[in-house]
């Protein structure tokens, strides 16, 4: 990880029983992170640290935007990204991440350091299928694969169905070099 010290907190040293900290996850945050597959964005988080008798409540509240690649162009796009996690964190032994969002840390620290959770709230919250609204892909990149794709009147979700360059068109409507055991299969599908 990059230079992220400005994301640590001192759990053992709080005076009070609760806590709000603000940061905001900039571009260089995002390129700070090993490893990240969002490099750009402009995302506020507001962190709430409560004491309880056993452990330490973080409450996380992000709410901004990150600049990802279109799935279909390849050109950046804007990604709004809005959520709402907690961990619970526990001091003992050793530093530990336990099922149920629960974080170990080592009691002689004391410290915790919420970048990298930060991270993950935000990736988790963005969609898996990221592409721009209708009409805004880059349209030298849709001309292209427009040409390697077909629509059929069956595709459910209007998701292109990949031609393999040999199965191309014949003239009488049957793919060149199709195994016409696949016209059976079809037959079965259509009956159903």
């Amino acid at each position: 990880m990059g230079n992220l010290e400005g994301y640590r907190i001192d759990l053992k040293g709080m005076q009070t029983d609760s806590c709000t900290y603000e940061f905001v996850l900039d571009d260089s945050f995002f390129a700070g992170l090993e490893g990240s597959e969002i490099q750009r964005g402009d995302v506020h988080v507001s962190l709430s640290v409560k004491k309880t008798s056993r452990a330490f409540e973080l409450d996380f509240q992000t709410d901004g935007i990150v600049r990802i690649p279109c799935d279909r162009c390849l050109d950046e796009m804007e990604q709004a990204v809005k959520s709402t996690d907690s961990l619970v964190v526990k001091f003992g032994a050793e530093y530990a991440e336990e099922a149920d969002n629960l974080v170990i840390v080592p009691e002689d620290e004391g410290l915790i350091n919420v970048a990298w959770f930060m991270y993950e709230f935000v990736a988790l919250a963005i969609p898996m299928k990221h592409v721009h609204a209708p009409g805004e892909c880059n349209e030298q990149m849709s001309q292209a694969l427009r040409k390697h794709l077909r629509v059929t009147p069956d595709d459910v979700d209007d998701e292109p169905v990949l031609l393999d360059e040999d199965m191309a068109e014949s003239g009488n409507g049957e793919a060149s070099g199709f195994d016409p055991r696949w016209n059976e299969l079809k037959k079965i599908l259509d009956n159903n």
